[in-house]
């Protein structure tokens, strides 16, 4: 299959931008989000202190303007960044944005319309601190375009689709390899360690010379985040002391990117037999999401989903223990828009992607959360990750 998006897809989104830009009456767009410079070109670079942007003018050169150690990298990654022009380090006996600013002067666009996503003009990365770009260009009128390339990306294309269903197939193998590899008196860490190794072997072998990361160091993130036993009930814990045990709920979780993109599959896992109180709490999680799913599809509020969820957990008596609204949206970023919210009236559009994961959480005994990936359709939706969801399957024993 195709592993990443096509260059021809790129130069279509490109030529978006530059119609937008048409009828603003602007003459270039200025990025500095690294996820929409990848959206628009395949080129990933790692963002640090150092400022870095993507100018797309109306006419010209697509450029990327950044530190040296980018200046051999554009070149290899993508064909759609015409030039690249640099500056040594931050912060520089001279001040990156000066030098941005004599890059746009040399662009013809210091006294130009130019559409941006941020007015300083560099993301504020690990302590950056430097000028706004519009104080260095004060004949230049910058106009907010920070919401051009989020709006773009809300609706998957088919290859995009595609590249999130190839994410879900090994992101079904990990969750898999995670539940195997569990036993009682490992640590967390090694089994996730030992999974995401397994998987990223087993992906490499089948997908061949043509497959690598190009977001992510690692392509497979598989493992559980310390959601271990009493630990399970902080649904963004990082770690915990203690190794595995009987009796513990777990929540096991995966990502893989394929092309840039990633799915995102969690189950709520049981070690040993489950006791009345597992089972109770696990059954209305479980009833919970099915109710959110039932109610994705084209057309309606994201509200009406997380009010699906929260309805079931108040029938359950469980609502006191939600923490976090249903879903968001999935694919270059793990959370992205839309939100699956209450607040969010945002009609849900054929094409999106979204996560449906409500869960509940008792301090001191446990968490409960399964994560699906969700194709909206016209009449409906798609289930894209389909790994076991019942209690029965879910038992380590």
């Amino acid at each position: 299959m195709q592993l990443s998006i096509s260059e021809g897809e790129y130069k279509s989104r490109i030529e978006k931008v530059r119609k937008v830009l048409q009828r603003r009456n602007l003459d270039a767009l200025y990025l500095t989000n690294a996820t929409s410079i990848f959206y628009l070109t395949g080129y990933s670079f790692i963002s640090t202190e150092r400022p870095a942007a993507l100018i797309i003018p109306l006419d010209g050169k697509i450029t990327f303007i950044g530190p040296e150690l980018e200046r051999d990298h554009a070149p290899i990654k993508t064909r759609l960044i015409e030039d690249v022009k640099t500056y040594l380090d931050y912060p520089g006996e001279k001040h990156p944005i000066e030098r941005f600013a004599e890059f746009l002067t040399e662009m013809g666009l210091a006294k130009k319309r130019i559409g941006i996503d941020n007015k300083a003009g560099a993301s504020a990365m690990w302590g950056y601190k430097g000028p706004p770009i519009t104080r260095r260009l004060p004949e230049a009128k910058f106009v907010d375009m920070a919401d051009l390339v989020p709006k773009m990306r809300l609706i998957k294309s088919p290859a995009e689709i595609a590249l999130i269903k190839e994410s879900a197939k090994w992101a079904n193998l990990a969750v898999s390899l995670l539940q195997e590899y569990t036993t009682e008196g490992a640590w967390d860490v090694e089994v996730a360690l030992a999974a995401s190794l397994d998987t990223s072997s087993i992906m490499k072998k089948t997908l061949g010379e043509g497959f690598e990361p190009l977001r992510n160091i690692f392509p497979v993130s598989a493992g559980f985040r310390g959601q271990i036993g009493e630990m399970s009930a902080i649904p963004h814990a990082i770690g915990t002391r203690r190794k595995i045990k009987s009796g513990d709920v777990i929540i096991a979780e995966a990502g893989v990117e394929i092309g840039g993109y990633s799915c995102e599959l969690e189950r709520t896992m049981i070690v040993g037999k489950p006791s009345a109180k597992q089972k109770r709490y696990f059954e209305a999680m479980v009833k919970a999401q099915e109710a959110a799913i039932q109610k994705i599809k084209d057309g309606v509020e994201c509200s009406e989903v997380d009010k699906a969820s929260i309805n079931a957990f108040k029938k359950a008596g469980l609502i006191h223990l939600a923490k976090h609204h249903t879903g968001h949206g999935l694919g270059l970023e793990g959370h992205e828009p839309p939100w699956l919210d209450i607040g969010n009236k945002e009609k849900l559009r054929a094409g999106m992607v979204v996560s449906c994961e409500p869960g509940i959480y008792e301090v001191g005994f446990a968490g409960f959360r399964h994560s699906d990936t969700v194709l909206v359709t016209k009449d409906g939706c798609e289930l894209i990750t389909y790994y076991p969801r019942d209690i029965e399957q879910l038992t380590i024993t």
